[in-house]
């Protein structure tokens, strides 16, 4: 089906509770989250800056903005995916991230991918 919009982006998110970087006896819990970034849109764009909101479980928020993601400023073309494994901390067991993703399509336009709020948690830790 194609899409409506020439300027459309596919998000999947996949996370994992880092035990190995975590000191839950300081409240310190690491997660790495895995982000693909497809292009499902008809025209090629370049990922330009990054703005994602994380609140833990207290409902403490914060906000990290930047340019690129892991350095890069990858560039999609229609059909192409991108994919990156970052980190985050909390100083609760478990929180949520949220945010977007700023495109500029190969003609100039400039437009937001939402990324959809997903939860980092340790196993088993909400049902």
């Amino acid at each position: 089906m194609e899409p409506q919009s020439p300027y459309a982006i596919e998000i999947d998110v996949a996370t994992r509770y880092l035990p190995e970087e975590s000191k839950p006896e300081e409240d310190i819990y690491y997660f790495a989250y895995t982000i693909g970034i497809r292009n499902i849109g008809r025209i090629a764009a370049r990922l330009i800056s990054r703005r994602w909101l994380l609140v833990d479980a207290s409902g403490v928020r914060r906000e990290v903005a930047g340019d690129g993601v892991v350095g890069e400023q990858p560039h999609l073309h229609p059909g192409e995916r991108f994919e990156y494994t970052s980190s985050a901390y909390f100083h609760t067991p478990y929180g949520t991230m949220e945010g977007s993703y700023t495109m500029r399509a190969d003609d100039g336009t400039e437009f937001l991918a939402p990324i959809p709020e997903f939860l980092l948690s340790l196993p088993r830790m909400l049902h």
